[in-house]
């Protein structure tokens, strides 16, 4: 033990450092010998590389071993190369000599890479050992002087100086030893009998083989020999040849037949049968993959070759005859094994910085790889690439090392992530292939700017709506992840004119739409801040700014045009009677005096008379009434809840007007009670209720009932509200159909011209100028355009005038998914009337069809508020 570590120190004093860069592969060499201790320092790493004290730390000098383990380490303080684990060079690099390990060491910002050559220099740590301990020969008698028989020699595990070995034999006046080396066959050591054997005398000689190698200080081993003496059979077998060369590919399957030998004796009888035995020569390892006949002399395969492991195999046959003594003959065979392509290259990853980011420059080095194949000669040539096709390719640094660099801009809102395969082919028939998948993410810089999908959206809200109830919700785009993608939301710029309708000038003052409205920073959600009021505000447009959280941050714009739609806040009412004529008429001026006075009115029933015998569909009076809302909320119709069934008198349903169902006689009795509701077509509806008492007559009482009735029938109508029915007088009646008839044709002549300016108009238009710009909108029941001026030219009531309300058909996407809206009652196919004095304009314009698609001037987004089931839109100012 002192001399082995006197051997180390010694060692350690010369150890040489090789530091300088090679000029012709810029690596650094260093050497160390085997079974150095933990902590050895090998060599001066970052003085050698050029840095400067303090830098390989801040740099993160470290080491990449290539595919086993190496041993050293980096010490991040000093920068020192230094010994981390055991050094065994039998174990890392077998019989090769020189044992050099390939390193890589990395040294980041920027990434660079160095190679490193290690050399793990030999000492004599491992003695000679023989194949056993102890040998058995036999020697017959008549063996003359000079007899050679061949010895397994010793194997040292150490090389050069320290496997050199030398033999020595016990003293023996009639056994020396003969060593013969040559280049073929190599060591060869032989027994030789100096002096003829005496059987009586010495019948067994006992003898010692030492072998001692060439260290320092020198190892040994020993076998011992017993040697008997025998007599008789007097040949020996005989080979062929003394050496055999055969040469095997490392595919070899078991059971391969390597050699056929075959040696004779020219004895005979039993003295002439020959076995055969194998013993291995070199290396010893290969004592399992080989197995003789011992018969017939055939070598044959039993495992795996490898000529990665072992190139050349030496093996001795013995040729052992039946005699008494037995004799042997012996011949080597030295088997090379042929190098197949059978190792597929191996890429190994050493070094991998991702994410990169999309605005890296190129050139930027992403991965260092490492490429090998344990193949020799074509299969061991390796080339690579990358696939599939992507912005980053492949760049030799050093022989078997590749760098992969970005050659392509990055987009990483187009690509975010790439999936890179390293592909490596060597050269072999057929060519073998590996490869290594790399992913590589790409990080984001903030590129893009927030953007909203329309540059303007139309928002419709009701009035009314409580404070803080979402109104719509906007939503802006940012490609970018992270902060870079994160939009807030802000009412940037937009208002009204106060005191009056959006887009006049009788606002006493400006107020912002943040008064109005307010966006939720994160959601985009409009938020309603106080009730709004169809009235006060029609149109409302403000700007909406989304700004990313990146840096520098970006920001987009939207316009919100927002619509306020008018609510069902408003029940029907009753209208009086429109003006005196013959066909009004009473039961008695003392009624219609009553009802002047306010008594019918006040109980809640009007009044209304008719003559028995009057056929079926005869008018007998008319309801009138109106909704100060607009448009669809405005729509009513009229229902006769008592009597129901199959009463004397009915009412129609849009008209008001209540008429005999069929002839009247006595048995009707001389009053009828009737209760007439009055809805409209909002949602949810709202009535109002009317009580109409009908006192029917003899056909002579009512016609001098007329004359009488003729005086207060116009305060009897304006108290109650109802128009009477027609005078018994003929010469009154036939004035007023023909008044009826021209009025009828005067307005289907204004109905066609209506029509074709609404079927030919090239786009939505106004029909007067005096109110603000008007919408035309298609539905199944026509298409219209009102105007508060166009609505007084064509009414004829004493009602005063009131607007339509705007309903539209979004074009906006529909909010996130919520309480489900309440359908509406379906607007009917029929005509859609704005109650006027005049019934006969519903009743028989019928607006013509128009395109829809002249409603989609601009985007929509619809309010969260129920909306009809139809597709109608009704508009107006």
């Amino acid at each position: 033990m002192g001399e082995r570590c006197c051997c180390l120190s010694v060692v350690m004093r010369v150890l040489v450092l090789q530091a300088a860069w090679a000029l012709s592969g810029g690596q650094v060499r260093y050497s160390v010998p085997e079974e150095a201790k933990a902590g050895t320092v090998v060599g001066r790493l970052a003085q050698d590389l050029g840095l400067e004290a303090g830098e390989a730390e801040a740099r993160r000098l470290r080491l990449v071993a290539q595919g086993r383990r190496a041993s050293v380490e980096v010490s991040g303080a000093s920068g020192a190369l230094l010994v981390s684990s055991r050094l065994d060079r039998e174990e890392l690099c077998g019989k090769s000599a020189p044992c050099a390990l390939r390193l890589e060491v990395l040294l980041e910002r920027p990434l660079r890479v160095f190679h490193v050559q290690l050399e793990v220099t030999d000492i004599n740590d491992n003695a000679p050992v023989f194949p056993a301990a102890r040998k058995n020969l036999s020697y017959r008698r008549v063996s003359p002087a000079g007899s050679r028989f061949p010895l397994e020699g010793a194997s040292d595990a150490d090389i050069g100086a320290n496997a050199q070995l030398s033999y020595t034999l016990s003293l023996s006046e009639h056994f020396s030893l003969d060593l013969q080396k040559t280049e073929e066959d190599g060591e060869s050591l032989f027994l030789v009998l100096r002096k003829p054997l005496d059987r009586e005398t010495i019948p067994v000689h006992r003898l010692v083989l030492t072998a001692s190698d060439g260290g320092r200080p020198s190892l040994s081993g020993t076998m011992e020999l017993v040697i008997s003496v025998l007599d008789v059979n007097d040949n020996a077998p005989q080979f062929n040849q003394s050496v055999y060369k055969v040469q095997l590919p490392e595919n070899a399957e078991h059971g391969t037949l390597v050699i056929s030998l075959n040696a004779t004796d020219l004895d005979e009888g039993s003295n002439s049968n020959v076995s055969y035995s194998l013993q291995m020569l070199s290396p010893q390892e290969g004592r399992e993959l080989f197995r003789i006949d011992k018969n017939s002399g055939e070598i044959r395969l039993t495992a795996d070759l490898d000529f990665e492991d072992v190139r050349l195999y030496r093996l001795q046959v013995d040729a052992t005859d039946k005699g008494h003594p037995p004799l042997s003959g012996h011949c080597k065979v030295v088997l090379e094994v042929l190098d197949v392509n059978d190792n597929a290259p191996e890429v190994w990853v050493t070094s991998l910085s991702v994410p990169v980011p999309e605005d890296a420059s190129l050139g930027t080095v992403v991965a260092l790889l490492s490429v090998s194949d344990r193949d020799s000669g074509e299969n061991g040539r390796v080339r690579c690439w990358v696939w599939p096709a992507s912005p980053f390719g492949l760049e030799a640094t050093f022989a078997g090392s590749y760098s992969l660099v970005l050659r392509e801009a990055l987009d990483r809102e187009r690509v975010s992530e790439y999936e890179v395969e390293v592909r490596a082919e060597d050269g072999g028939a057929p060519a073998l292939r590996a490869s290594r998948g790399l992913r590589v993410p790409v990080s984001d810089v903030n590129d893009n700017a927030p953007s909203f999908a329309q540059a303007v959206y139309t928002v419709l809200a009701r009035e009314n709506n409580a404070a803080g109830a979402e109104l719509a919700r906007l939503w802006a785009r940012d490609p970018d992840e992270a902060a870079n993608g994160r939009v807030s939301y802000s009412v940037w710029d937009g208002g009204v004119a106060a005191g009056g309708a959006a887009g006049s000038s009788s606002g006493v003052g400006w107020r912002p739409a943040s008064s109005y409205v307010s966006v939720d920073a994160e959601s985009g959600r409009v938020w309603a801040l106080q009730p709004l009021d169809y009235e006060e505000l029609q149109v409302l447009q403000f700007e909406v700014r989304a700004v990313d959280a990146g840096e520098p941050p970006l920001s987009g714009n939207a316009t919100v045009q927002l619509f306020v739609l008018d609510e069902n806040d408003n029940a029907p009412a009753l209208l009086p009677a429109a003006g005196s004529g013959p066909e009004a008429g009473g039961v008695a001026a003392a009624e219609a005096a009553a009802a002047l006075s306010g008594a019918g009115w006040e109980s809640g029933t009007l009044w209304a008379w008719a003559a028995w015998g009057a056929p079926a569909g005869q008018v007998v009076a008319k309801i009138r009434a109106v909704d100060a809302d607009s448009g669809y909320n405005a729509w009513l119709r009229y229902e006769l809840w008592e009597p129901r069934g199959k009463g004397p008198f009915r009412v129609g349903l849009y008209s008001g007007e209540v008429s005999t169902a069929r002839a009247l006689d006595e048995a009707d009795g001389p009053r009828q009670r009737l209760l007439i509701v009055v809805r409209d077509h909002g949602e949810p509806a709202r009535s109002a209720t009317a009580t109409l008492s009908v006192s029917l007559l003899e056909a002579a009482e009512a016609a001098l009932a007329a004359g009488s009735v003729s005086v207060v029938a116009g305060v009897s109508r304006s108290a109650a509200g109802v128009e009477l029915g027609p005078a018994a007088a003929s010469a009154a009646t036939n004035v007023w159909l023909v008044v009826a008839i021209c009025a009828v044709s005067s307005l289907f002549l204004l109905a066609v011209v209506l029509y074709g300016a609404s079927r030919w108009a090239p786009r939505a238009a106004v029909l007067s100028a005096a109110g603000p710009t008007t919408l035309v909108c298609a539905s199944e029941v026509g298409s219209w355009s009102y105007s508060q001026r166009h609505s007084r030219s064509l009414c004829v009531a004493d009602g005063a005038a009131k607007s339509d309300l705007m309903v539209f058909s979004p074009n906006f996407p529909p909010p996130p998914p919520g309480p489900a809206a309440k359908d509406t009652q379906p607007e009917p196919s029929a005509l859609l009337d704005t109650v006027s004095g005049n019934t006969l304009l519903s009743s028989l314009i019928r607006i013509p069809p128009f395109c829809p698609s002249r409603c989609a001037g601009s985007a929509v987004v619809q309010a969260p508020f129920p909306r009809p089931d139809s597709d109608e839109c009704l508009t107006g100012a």
